[in-house]
């Protein structure tokens, strides 16, 4: 589907790295918020981007002063204007390492140790954490607390003294050069096939991207986000917090993820980014909504409810669910797994965009896009402006490997040269993953050429395919779906299923199931799943789980250790 014949781009500015953004920025937006910031008593206190300048500008001084000037400073904490902050002070003044807040002791140690690190900002639980095992690390690490609430030093001292050091003629964060073309962003992959690998970026790497975003994505000082996901994340990073930054628009943050509804509320966002999970758990109560205010006639067809509807009733629905959705709502982005696209048609006929791309961390992250010039319901887009994708030795029906070549790419693994040859070849790099391309250029995905399952006659079947399959079922919740032995030397698909009890339990009329009447169900599940699909790719068995998967922190299914565990606790 094309919303436009021909992509006039969003006009944008150049930017040679970071610095020169914020600096470009802080003149154009001068006195506009850029942050909407909660302090401990709850009020909301706008922060313009002059205020945010010059904060980033006296913590890097600060930190200059100490010594940190070309040193690693990791990053670690929840979503907040002092993460904001800290970022971008440490990729100014020398490289920057996001972590995980999630990661468990054991992984943010070997991070710390990996990148050398000098410092490190971080809420004080995981400074306390850290304090722990600080002896172990390589380097005599600093611990700076973010939230200023501890024992450590307070990141707000570190700011005031960076002024007074400022007001007293202190040049040396003006007197910075950088190179565009170095690596200054250190990241940890959050991987759902294994081990992390350090990604080595530039602020080449992330300026190309933003600003090839911003030609097809409107961001401008009308825009307001609430920043969900985590700030380590290059997804999040980049689109929902250096993007935004960029086009002049306005930052809030999700206290956490039992807050989200009522932050939409308070902080009435133009612009979320998500990823699909959180997008059909939005749309169910979106749902709920129209139920329980329309005639039933209207919504025993949940896929149909607006095609439904009289004129006189459309508009009046729609207006009912901004309103749900803080009343300001225009667009989500949806990234990290594939979404189904009766849910993005749905969105679209309420009047609300859903933007779907294609990322990796090693791109920075977006590869391709769904944008408010083209999309197509089912794909996730085109290659945004100035990145190239092709498919690598495609089978039959046009699957193969996709390749990403552009500016976007990263420098390579840090300290894993094989890996790094592994990827990069010949000025593409090999994502890994599987799809094809239409006519149009439109990308879709098919899956990891790591998860797919080879029969002994050769076929291919992607386990993504049919999880999309099985998860369009309101009755199941989640799934994974594994290649298994058939005992005759050769494989057959196997799928792990977490059921949606809630819906079980109004399928059999607001009644509790029992373990027999759930395998009964999801039996019949099962069966209408391999209706769909060739006899090769049919479920032969499957297993339902008592507990959801353990995920990544992008909500992406770990593909490896619980997840993938038989019966007697072995990988398959």
């Amino acid at each position: 589907m094309k919303l436009k014949k021909k992509i006039n781009y969003f006009k944008t500015y150049e930017i040679e790295d970071l610095k020169d953004m914020l600096e470009k920025t802080a003149v154009k937006n001068s006195t506009k918020t850029a942050f909407k910031v909660k302090n401990p008593n709850g009020k909301i206190i706008n922060k313009s981007y002059i205020d945010f300048k010059n904060d980033v500008q006296s913590l890097s001084t600060k930190l200059i002063e100490m010594g940190m000037q070309n040193q690693r400073i990791a990053v670690m904490g929840k979503n907040s204007y002092s993460w904001a902050i800290s970022y971008l002070a440490a990729t100014i003044i020398g490289i920057v390492v996001p972590i995980d807040k999630e990661a468990s002791k054991e992984n943010v140690k070997e991070f710390l140790n990996v990148s050398n690190s000098k410092a490190i900002i971080a809420d004080d639980k995981y400074l306390n954490e850290i304090f722990e095992f600080k002896s172990e690390l390589k380097n005599e690490t600093m611990l700076i607390d973010m939230q200023n609430t501890s024992k450590y030093t307070n990141l707000s001292d570190l700011i005031a003294d960076g002024k007074k050091l400022i007001d007293d003629g202190n040049s040396e964060y003006e007197n910075i050069k950088i190179n565009p073309d170095e690596m200054k962003i250190l990241l940890f992959t959050s991987g759902t096939t294994g081990n992390s690998k350090a990604v080595m970026l530039s602020h080449k790497n992330i300026c190309s991207n933003i600003v090839s975003i911003a030609s097809i994505v409107k961001v401008d000082n009308a825009t307001r986000v609430l920043s969900i996901l985590p700030l380590h994340h290059t997804y999040e990073c980049t689109i929902g917090y250096l993007l935004v930054v960029y086009g002049g628009g306005t930052i809030c943050y999700c206290e956490g993820l039992r807050y989200i509804t009522k932050n939409i509320q308070e902080y009435q966002p133009t612009f979320i980014l998500c990823v699909p999970l959180l997008l059909e758990n939005v749309y169910k109560k979106v749902i709920k909504t129209l139920k329980s205010s329309l005639p039933e006639k209207y919504t025993k067809e949940e896929s149909k409810i607006i095609d439904n509807l009289p004129f006189y009733l459309k508009g009046i629905v729609k207006k009912k669910v901004k309103k749900s959705l803080g009343g300001k709502i225009k667009t989500f982005i949806v990234g990290a797994a594939a979404i189904k696209p009766d849910l993005v048609e749905a969105f679209f006929k309420l009047g609300i965009k859903v933007l779907q791309g294609y990322g990796l961390t090693e791109c920075a992250p977006l590869v391709a896009g769904n944008n408010d010039f083209y999309y197509k319901a089912a794909s996730c887009g085109m290659p945004i402006p100035n990145v190239e994708y092709k498919i690598d030795n495609p089978n039959d029906e046009g699957v193969g490997e996709i390749i990403v070549k552009g500016p976007n790419v990263m420098l390579g693994y840090y300290e894993n040269e094989e890996a790094t040859k592994n990827v990069l070849k010949d000025g593409w790099f090999h994502t890994g993953d599987l799809g094809y391309v239409d006519d149009e250029e439109f990308l879709y995905i098919s899956g990891r050429s790591k998860n797919m399952i080879l029969t002994k006659n050769g076929e291919n079947i992607y386990p993504e395919e049919i999880e999309n399959i099985l998860n369009d079922d309101d009755l199941i919740e989640e799934s994974l779906v594994i290649g298994t032995s058939n005992g005759k030397d050769d494989v057959q698909v196997k799928a792990k299923i977490f059921p949606n009890i809630e819906a079980i339990k109004e399928y059999l009329g607001n009644k509790f199931p029992t373990k027999e009447e759930i395998s009964k169900i999801l039996n019949e599940a099962v069966k209408k799943a391999n209706e769909k699909l060739p006899n090769f790719k049919h479920i032969k068995s499957f297993k339902i789980m008592d507990e959801d998967f353990e995920r990544t922190t992008t909500n992406k299914v770990k593909r490896f250790g619980k997840n993938v565990e038989d019966d007697e606790g072995k990988d398959k």
